[in-house]
């Protein structure tokens, strides 16, 4: 099977490659991909578009079985003060797709401020941390939890949960 993932960022590959690898057997691809939203998308409507659209792009791409659509984004919770880092994952074969999510955290005040102001969340992790590219290595999820779950491990459950309908029968 051939899995192309709608991203060049090689911890969204990984994600990929640790999902899978217990359900099938797969070349997996890094195809950089458009994701039709912001580069900071708002809101979990718009993570599951940019998610859905660089799932279809990734397919498109190429000669690929599926296309993976990794999209990281940041949303209000009704109820809950703050913003929190969200993380959506779309599958698609052409015909069906899939969707699941990773987990969420809350984003301290002095960094979703930021982001409310219009500040993209990578960069503001860069400055926070002092350190770069840090969405290419642990991610805000790694920071936030102290390296327990780095942003590998993150996505690579939205991606383990967007896979079920092409890895299983339950669908």
């Amino acid at each position: 099977m051939r899995i192309a993932v709608g991203s060049g960022n090689p911890v969204k590959r990984r994600a990929v490659e640790q999902a899978v690898e217990a359900t099938v057997d797969a070349e997996i691809e890094a195809v950089p991909v458009g994701s039709g939203v912001s580069e900071q998308p708002i809101g979990r409507e718009e993570t599951v578009t940019g998610a859905k659209n660089r799932a279809a792009n990734a397919l498109a791409a190429g000669e690929y079985d599926l296309g993976v659509g990794p999209e990281g984004g940041v949303a209000e919770v009704p109820g809950v003060d703050g913003l929190f880092l969200i993380m959506w994952v779309a599958v698609t074969d052409g015909e069906q797709v899939g969707l699941g999510s990773g987990p969420s955290f809350r984003l301290p005040d002095s960094i979703g401020d930021r982001v409310a102001a219009g500040d993209e969340l990578g960069p503001v992790m860069d400055d926070v941390l002092d350190e770069d590219g840090v969405a290419r290595k642990q991610g805000a999820a790694g920071a936030l939890s102290a390296g327990v779950v780095d942003r590998d491990d993150a996505l690579a459950a939205g991606v383990a949960a967007a896979m079920g309908p092409f890895v299983t029968e339950h669908y």
